[in-house]
């Protein structure tokens, strides 16, 4: 008789366990020649070496299926104790599987063509209005990559600027006041990792989520690196940015120039660089529009509405100055 350790190292142990432990529990069941103790993500076993090596094999399986999915299980459990493949929908479409084991797939035909440019170049550009699915999109790509095990991080910044109302003062530590800022990129990520394994990310620094201030100096390597609302950065501050790629990076940049929060002297360093990288090999850039919202069905009408009503003015500022040139001559 023979004792070993497993350690899970990619899943969280309450998905890999089940409610109330019954999938640890079946699983005990199906090796009754085994000792099995499962603490944490350490699963202790003893028994016979050949009925072990049987056991760790199908528990890395088990393993991969929870990480790939985020969920199991009796059925696909059963399926692969006995060496066959579990039944799961199929679709070569899906980016990654949310906490609840929903596929997290691309939804329109722009957002397909992020996932292609992502695929094809190390940096991206997203452009688009609000709802576009532009952000969760690009956190679900860096996922898929950081558990795929091509990247061994994920950056995830935004400018902290205030979208038309001043904030003041903020209490508590850095982090209490910038996470209001960086709020939208936590609710993406805790809609695609489990909460404790997320938390485990984070204080390892697996998935940092900073100011864009917090980038200078900084080479990012084997990474996917992500700002967002970047339409409300200065030329300095993207470009800033964009020179911290490092090897085996990848980058996406979103913003919505629809959207932009800088003061009106300011020019904004999403439209600038746009201009600039043009053309250049190795950048992509996918435009999104309103067919692309995911959102609500208000959103696409509102924003249609927005869109309409700035057309209206602009179109009223050129008859104005039209007259005024008239008058003159």
């Amino acid at each position: 008789m023979i004792e070993k350790h497993i350690v899970l190292e990619d899943v969280d142990p309450v998905i890999f366990y089940g409610v109330n432990n019954a999938n640890i529990l079946l699983i005990k069941a199906l090796y009754p020649k085994l000792r099995i103790v499962a603490r944490g993500n350490v699963i202790k076993v003893m028994g016979d070496e050949e009925e072990m090596c049987a056991f760790e094999e199908s528990i890395l399986k088990i393993e991969q299926h929870c990480v790939r999915y985020n969920s199991i299980g009796e059925e696909a459990i059963i399926s692969i104790i006995k060496g066959s493949t579990p039944q799961t929908e199929s679709n070569s479409d899906v980016i990654v599987y949310s906490v609840s084991g929903r596929p997290i797939l691309p939804r329109s035909i722009n957002q397909q063509k992020l996932v292609e440019a992502f695929q094809q170049d190390d940096m991206v550009f997203a452009v688009g209005p609000a709802g576009t699915g532009k952000t969760y999109t690009a956190i679900a790509l860096a996922v898929r990559a950081l558990k795929n095990k091509e990247i061994k991080k994920i950056i995830l910044s935004r400018p902290a600027v205030e979208a038309g109302e001043k904030l003041g003062f903020l209490p508590g530590d850095m982090k209490d006041k910038i996470d209001p800022y960086l709020q939208p990129l936590y609710d993406a990520l805790q809609d695609m990792i489990p909460a404790n394994k997320l938390k485990e990310y984070m204080e390892m620094n697996i998935i940092q989520i900073a100011p864009l201030a917090f980038m200078r100096g900084r080479t990012l390597n084997d990474a996917v690196a992500i700002l967002d609302e970047a339409q409300n950065t200065t030329p300095q501050q993207i470009k800033m940015f964009l020179t911290r790629m490092g090897m085996n990076t990848k980058m996406i940049i979103t913003g919505d120039m629809t959207q932009i929060d800088l003061p009106a002297s300011q020019t904004s360093g999403l439209a600038q660089a746009l201009k600039i990288l043009k053309g250049v090999k190795g950048i992509s850039l996918v435009e999104l529009g309103q067919k692309d919202i995911v959102r609500h069905k208000l959103v696409t009408r509102i924003v249609e509405a927005y869109e309409q009503y700035e057309a209206a003015k602009k179109a009223e500022r050129l008859d104005k100055k039209q007259k005024q040139q008239t008058l003159t001559e």
